[in-house]
């Protein structure tokens, strides 16, 4: 296993449960495994106080699986004709080469640091992708950091603009889009989340396109045309890539995603090699084609998906396929919460669709209930065939995990007449009696 965080420990854990005689070896370059970069934002903001309770399993507890895990150990470079890779202990600066008979690429992604952004790499400029990152940003926010400067607007941004701003730190955020998750958000949705970041306390400028980021020896801040901001601290959200060098330079087929070109059983163009994760393709669950989706609920699930056909291999039993991903994808700010599944608009008609929308805005719970809070909640349907294809939520507390009903709709190809009439729970304190999936179900449906 070549990388030990959501896919790889997945794919280890369930080979070893379907074969108990295989030897498994997994290589981290990291100090941790098996852990929840998800939670990095809260451990910064403190609502998490350790590192360790965002570790899953330790490679202690792996060992009592019969599962090997080296951390700081990085494989740099894989020999398919001779079916080894080398691996380089990071604490001893010493390397040795490693035989394989089924390999497992879970590489990850990495933060984007766009090469048109000069100073990009400068100290003082950080991201975040493994426990390492978080612990090294909270060490530099328990300092003397009076500024913090996001670029970006995506999950990860406003993740960490919340954190950041809730250490009573001043923070400013800058994105290229015209709203802030303007990749999985249509415009309407967009704006109502600028509202909500803007209103938590983060300075938001939409529309600018970073150039520069100033310092000499240390960031100080951005600008080089009419923008110009200081900060202690620059916080990179741009999105993440997935990372394939290793896997590109020894051969292995990338697709036109950029990630690892993979089947529904998660092997690659080499027979014997698996990829799953971050660094890997799947097929989105609507079209069928392959997308990259870096979100840790498809990591987990595709890498069980290669750990199972791994044994599958072996035991000479059937392989079981990787049903798809909708990129279902749920966040906040403060008491806001955002949730989106499926297709954005635009995305469905470069999809092929003659997209169908319908809007509501109403209340989280039913309107006279005293903790009722504005709910905006949207359905997307194919007019031609009816057929769900994309869902999105912005609203108070209770309002995004509604979005898990409009992603089961689309899941099992349900239309939008067919998702008005789904029988959902009502009572007061949680939705009205006709739920607000149920109307804009009906809206997109009348088209």
């Amino acid at each position: 296993m070549v990388g030990g965080d959501a896919a790889g420990m997945s794919a280890a854990s369930q080979a070893r449960r379907l074969n108990h005689d295989l030897e498994i070896v997994a290589f981290e370059r990291g100090t941790y495994v098996s852990y929840s970069a998800c939670g990095e934002p809260y451990y910064i903001g403190g609502l998490v106080e350790s590192l360790d309770r965002l570790v899953a399993r330790t490679p202690e507890q792996f060992a009592k699986r019969d599962i090997e895990v080296h951390t700081r150990h990085e494989v740099t470079a894989i020999d398919l004709g001779r079916r080894e890779v080398t691996v380089v202990d990071l604490a001893a600066n010493s390397s040795r080469t490693v035989g394989f008979d089924h390999l497992m690429v879970s590489t990850g992604s990495r933060p984007l640091r766009p090469s048109y952004i000069k100073g990009v790499n400068l100290p003082g400029v950080v991201g975040l992708r493994t426990l390492d990152d978080a612990a090294a940003v909270k060490q530099l926010i328990d300092g003397d950091v009076k500024k913090v400067l996001v670029l970006g607007g995506g999950y990860i941004g406003i993740e960490v603009a919340e954190a950041i701003v809730d250490r009573g730190i001043e923070v400013i955020m800058v994105t290229s889009g015209r709203h802030v998750l303007e990749r999985t958000l249509d415009d309407e949705l967009g704006t109502l989340v600028d509202e909500a970041v803007r209103s938590y306390g983060v300075e938001l400028h939409t529309g600018l396109r970073v150039q520069c980021i100033q310092g000499t020896d240390r960031a100080t801040g951005i600008g080089c045309d009419e923008i110009e901001f200081s900060a202690d601290l620059i916080v990179i959200g741009l999105g993440a890539g997935p990372e394939v060098e290793l896997a590109k330079a020894a051969g292995i087929q990338l697709g036109d995603s950029g990630a690892v070109a993979v089947d529904e059983y998660q092997r690659t163009s080499v027979e014997g090699v698996w990829s799953a994760g971050d660094c890997a393709e799947v097929r989105h669950r609507v079209t069928g084609k392959p997308v990259n989706v870096p979100l840790g609920t498809v990591a987990n699930k595709t890498g069980r998906i290669a750990g199972t056909n791994i044994a599958a291999a072996i035991n000479g039993t059937d392989p079981k396929p990787f049903p798809g991903a909708l990129g279902t994808a749920i966040t906040k700010i403060g008491d806001t919460e955002i949730a989106r599944t499926g297709f954005k608009v635009a995305q469905s008609r470069e999809a092929g669709f003659t997209p169908v929308v319908g809007a509501v805005t109403g209340t989280t719970t039913a309107g006279y209930w005293p903790t009722a809070k504005r709910m905006d909640l949207m359905v997307i349907a194919d007019q031609k065939t009816g057929r769900v294809v994309g869902g999105q939520i912005v609203g108070g507390q209770g309002a995004g995990k509604k979005i898990d009903v409009i992603a089961t709709a689309i899941w099992n190809g349900m239309t939008a007449e067919e998702l008005a009439w789904v029988d959902l729970a009502y009572a007061p304190p949680f939705s009205g009696v006709w739920d607000l999936v149920h109307i804009a179900a009906r809206r997109a449906a009348e088209g």
